[in-house]
């Protein structure tokens, strides 16, 4: 077959692609790891026991929200970093904001409060079972998010991974959120932003090998 003939060949009948496709996984896939996310929590954790109460849905509420701008944000990333050079059109900064916000929160809560509180709102109860908790929930929405990118094609595979660990620390933040019983700004603050920023990392980290094309 001469070089035309083949040319027309693979010419004929073309389609255009779907440049959704892959915005549509993405979001089956991070709706599927939530799922998941929240399935792995109830197991191992449970729900707090207080949770019809006005105080513990308050400080959900705080909390839920605090993960859901997060993942909102970075998904919003996700699928622009999913198509090639998708990089070059977006900054990450405005990511930031929720951090920012419950940072700025967390520093009035210990401004207003007596010296002797500050350890308890800071450490609380449970420390260590968020710094535990968050990271090992997020492993499966993280998994997932990853197959999903690998459906487009990222040129920048550390961002990518990056953010797909971002949006994995935020849904398990939300998952972890309805057993945790500390109700303080500067415990959001500390342990939940830390978690996710470690969650992050390690995608960042992950990324070159899990999305190499």
């Amino acid at each position: 077959m001469k070089t035309d003939d083949l040319v027309a060949l693979v010419s004929t009948n073309l389609e255009p692609a779907d440049r959704n496709a892959v915005v549509r996984t993405l979001f089956v896939a991070i709706a599927t790891g939530a799922i998941l996310a929240f399935g792995i929590a109830f197991a191992g954790l449970g729900f707090r026991p207080d949770l019809t109460t006005p105080g513990a849905l308050i400080f959900l509420a705080v909390k839920v929200a605090f993960a859901i701008g997060i993942v909102g944000l970075s998904l919003a990333y996700l699928t622009r970093l999913a198509r090639p050079g998708g990089e070059r059109k977006i900054s990450p900064l405005p990511v930031a904001l929720p951090f920012l916000v419950v940072v700025i929160l967390a520093a009035i809560c210990l401004g207003s409060a007596p010296r002797a509180h500050w350890e308890r709102m800071i450490v609380g109860d449970e420390w260590l079972e968020c710094l535990l908790s968050i990271p090992i929930i997020a492993i499966v929405p993280f998994a997932v998010s990853i197959w999903a990118m690998r459906k487009g094609a990222p040129t920048d595979l550390s961002r990518a991974g990056a953010f797909a660990g971002l949006i994995a620390g935020g849904v398990s933040a939300m998952a972890y959120a309805l057993g945790c019983t500390d109700d303080s700004l500067p415990f959001v603050a500390i342990w939940y932003s830390g978690t996710i920023v470690l969650c992050t990392l390690a995608g960042a980290a992950l990324g070159p090998r899990l999305l190499r094309w």
